[in-house]
């Protein structure tokens, strides 16, 4: 597999493209993969559409997965100049604004339009190293290979289950931390409810305390489609220091901002992807409370970090 991966990622977009489209097919025609979810995902989420209008998204969104993942292994190999072309961060100062006083900023991105290619693009356009969060692959060669070619721009990718460590080890530097947070926590994990797309939605925790203790802005990643292959991304600030609340509400702002996207442009966000597998009912009780995690580094969110 990651000898396919290689020598497809020499291979021009235009081709990727057809490839991708020829996924398309097999994936929705023929496979008919997640098609359920997906459905049943998008009708919950939008009861007012009718049932036609939701097979067309469904319909538009696979194809963009295929076109997705064409640009994905795309992005593997891209030199920074066709790249930074096809993705343009509109307001770059913003962050460096910040990393001029000396304070790291903080991403949060979704699984929207090509989010594989918001770390390059991060590298590409921003004034500070980019460090991201990702899960590291099971094969040894296809976690290193995809780590070089994501950062060959600049920055790092942290593995998820040392993320806040690294984030509170690394507290004197000046990074834009990115992560991708519409994933779903696991049911048994501390998370926050937020009600998002007509229903109680879980969300992970953590970037609140961790922005607390980095003293450091957070920005809601909006990336849009502008036409086949490029993309723009606007940083849009949801919280900023000095922090006073539980941290809620940023986790609130962010699914507020997020719905507003999807809206907007519905085949573009992940339906595939089992938002809502479990209920809020479904849970313990003591859910929302704050994660532990980057208590447990040994550093407390009131303690005075320079």
């Amino acid at each position: 597999m990651l000898g396919l991966l290689k020598g497809l990622s020499w291979l021009p977009l235009p081709v990727l493209y057809g490839i991708g489209d020829l996924v398309f097919v097999l994936v929705f025609y023929i496979v008919r993969w997640r098609r359920k979810l997906a459905t049943a995902n998008l009708a919950r989420s939008f009861p007012e559409k009718s049932e036609q209008e939701i097979k067309r998204i469904v319909r538009r969104h696979y194809r963009n997965l295929g076109r997705v993942l064409a640009e994905a292994v795309w992005g593997l190999r891209a030199d920074a100049a066709k790249l930074k072309a096809r993705v343009v961060i509109e307001n770059p100062e913003v962050v460096k604004e910040y990393a001029d006083r000396g304070q790291s900023v903080f991403m949060m991105a979704a699984h929207f339009c090509n989010w594989e290619w918001t770390i390059l693009a991060a590298g590409l356009w921003l004034p500070i190293p980019t460090a991201a969060v990702y899960k590291p692959q099971r094969n040894e060669g296809a976690d290193r290979f995809l780590r070089n070619a994501r950062t060959r721009f600049g920055g790092a990718m942290i593995s998820h289950k040392t993320f806040s460590k690294e984030v509170v080890k690394r507290r004197h530097e000046v990074n834009a931390y990115a992560l991708v947070a519409d994933q779903t926590p696991l049911r048994s994990a501390n998370k926050h409810w937020a009600h998002f797309l007509n229903q109680d939605t879980a969300f992970f925790v953590g970037t609140d305390k961790l922005a607390k203790i980095l003293r450091a802005p957070v920005f809601f990643v909006v990336m849009r489609r502008v036409r086949l292959g490029y993309y723009t991304i606007w940083l849009e600030k949801i919280a900023e220091p000095p922090y006073e609340s539980d941290g809620a509400d940023l986790i609130d702002r962010y699914a507020t901002a997020l719905e507003r996207e999807i809206r907007a442009s519905p085949e573009d966000w992940l339906w595939i992807h089992n938002k809502w597998k479990y209920s809020k009912d479904d849970c313990a009780e003591g859910d929302g409370k704050q994660t532990a995690e980057v208590i447990e580094s040994g550093h407390d969110e009131k303690q005075n970090v320079p």
